[in-house]
């Protein structure tokens, strides 16, 4: 049946949407362009000729991220794959953006895990996880680089469970690591794929399918890899975890895949399997704690993301939209519900980096990009039923604190419009101190990294200097009084300030604990959250 001839509900069941997550060195950004090459997306995977520029990634599309070989901005990439619709989010991986790859978590029903081989469970890997957990979003595993020195597969799966606490389910098994890494044998199929190796992994890896006994498989393995996976894959039939289709869903049990993204090894078994195993869009929840299916007929999303100067050219912003509920349509009219406002949703997008394509529809699990100023702020909702609104953004106190300096009195105008663009796609959070003789802005951000690219990007899209200053705090709380006193009667003790956030909220900035402490001894009305109060009071209600 012909994609446009299908039903509301066929549409909704072929869609799938995934972020991928990993420590940086672990090679997600390869997974991905190797994953697009599957999707017809690109030819050659990204790859050009020039060896100096492998490192820009179709992926990486600002000019920082090509500069630096390194991803600092969540990107939105929509291809066709086996009649499925693949909405596949690539999020940095650098633990000073991860506040970006947080909020692409809340816009997809499932996630790829990608972990290096050799290095096994890293840190950020650790803390990215924990956050899928908590949001319940079912996690699918890839055990990359097998093709380099890498732990053997039983002790990376036992690391798995040990260290992240959750069952882990072999969906494939390496015939031999490092040089000796010859393909995979699928335990659901019963049959092996070899591969061949090909120019720096272009191009789809030739490969010969078989069952494990067969005369080829043995002729082009080592036989002792070949015998130690036979002896590992009896071991994992006896003790090993069962497939279980309502765990995966629920987050208790990862499949795992292994593989080498560099070399395209066991890229497509992944996809393939996650396309079957991956859960459709499914229901959220109101504000008002009304669930929303995804088939409901009254369209609904929630903005997770801005973006602006994708095309310099035009200075555009836009703003990337997860359907809930609905059929998307373009020229349709919503409410931006926090404003009451009717919008029309005129100029949307589907991307490949940076290239785009017209949607004129689109289903729930789908992210559509709309471009134009409306106003719209990260965690809006946009829906048909004006009173309903969606709480899906988390938010973090940030842990490192900058002023943001304008050297140039003369270009006064572009350094503000430059920040406020900034601002609006929630790179940093600006502080305002009533109290304080110069309007410096104070910036917070989950890394410095984050200084950075604001200051790039203040120059390269709207040619404004800037130079920072570090702050000398290293703690935000948000501050309320037990008796509703007024927050100026505080007793501030040196190296303490006060400040507001972007919503007039009272905030206090801290060197260190100790600081902490002897402000809330001074100051016993007070009450200190890492996170604002409102939002505190609203969990608790849920």
């Amino acid at each position: 049946m012909k994609p446009a001839l299908m039903s509301h509900e066929a549409q909704i069941a072929r869609r799938r949407s995934f972020a991928i997550i990993s420590h940086p060195d672990a090679g997600k950004t390869t997974l991905t362009e190797k994953l697009l090459l599957y999707g017809g997306a690109v030819a050659l995977a990204g790859s050009v000729t020039a060896r100096k520029n492998q490192r820009a990634t179709t992926s990486d599309w600002m000019e920082l991220e090509k500069q630096r070989g390194i991803s600092v901005s969540s990107t939105v990439l929509q291809f066709e794959y086996k009649n499925c619709v693949v909405n596949l989010l690539d999020t940095p991986g650098h633990k000073d953006f991860s506040e970006d790859t947080y909020r692409v978590l809340t816009a997809v029903d499932a996630a790829i895990m990608v972990i290096d081989a050799g290095k096994g469970i890293e840190a950020q890997t650790r803390k990215l996880f924990e956050v899928c957990r908590r949001r319940g979003v079912p996690i699918f595993t890839f055990m990359n680089k097998l093709d380099r020195p890498a732990r053997e597969p039983l002790t990376l799966m036992d690391e798995l469970e040990t260290v992240l606490g959750i069952g882990a389910c072999a969906i494939n098994w390496p015939l031999g690591l490092g040089q000796q890494f010859r393909g995979v044998y699928d335990r659901r199929k019963k049959d092996v794929h070899l591969f061949e190796r090909t120019v720096h992994g272009a191009y789809r890896a030739p490969e010969k399918v078989g069952g494990l006994d067969d005369d080829f498989v043995a002729k082009h393995t080592v036989p002792e890899a070949l015998e130690q996976a036979k002896m590992e894959l009896e071991m994992l039939d006896g003790a090993g975890h069962d497939y279980d289709r309502q765990k995966i869903d629920r987050g208790e049990l990862t499949p795992v895949f292994f593989g080498s993204a560099s070399n395209n090894f066991g890229v497509q078994l992944l996809l393939d399997g996650f396309l079957e195993l991956a859960p459709p869009p499914e229901a959220r929840m109101a504000d008002d704690g009304r669930v929303i299916e995804p088939t409901n007929e009254g369209f609904s999303g929630f903005v997770f993301k801005i973006q602006a100067n994708m095309d310099p050219r035009h200075r555009d912003r836009m703003s990337f939209v997860r359907i809930v509920s609905g059929k998307f349509e373009r020229d349709m009219q919503v409410t931006h519900t926090r404003t009451g406002k009717i919008v029309r949703l005129a100029n949307s997008q589907k991307l490949f980096a940076q290239d785009r394509e017209t949607v004129n529809e689109a289903y729930a699990g789908d992210v559509v990009g709309i471009v134009g100023n409306h106003g719209f702020g990260i965690g809006d909702t946009l829906a048909t039923d004006p009173k309903l609104k969606f709480d899906e953004i988390p938010r973090f106190a940030p842990e490192v604190f900058a002023y943001l300096h304008n050297p140039s009195t003369a270009h006064y105008k572009r350094f503000r419009d430059g920040l406020e663009q900034l601002l609006s796609e929630g790179v940093v959070q600006q502080f305002t101190q009533p109290h304080a003789g110069q309007r410096v802005p104070l910036l917070g951000a989950v890394g410095p990294l984050q200084f950075e690219v604001v200051q790039f990007r203040l120059e390269s899209e709207y040619n404004a200097q800037s130079r920072i200053e570090n702050a000398p705090y290293t703690v935000l709380r948000w501050v309320r009084t037990k008796d509703g006193g007024a927050i100026e009667d505080f007793d501030i003790p040196s190296g303490v300030t006060t400040a507001q956030d972007s919503d007039e909220r009272w905030v206090v900035f801290f060197s260190d604990q100790w600081a902490i402490n002897y402000f809330e001894r001074r100051n016993p009305n007070a009450e200190l959250s890492e996170i604002p109060w409102d939002e505190v009071e609203k969990t608790a209600a849920k």
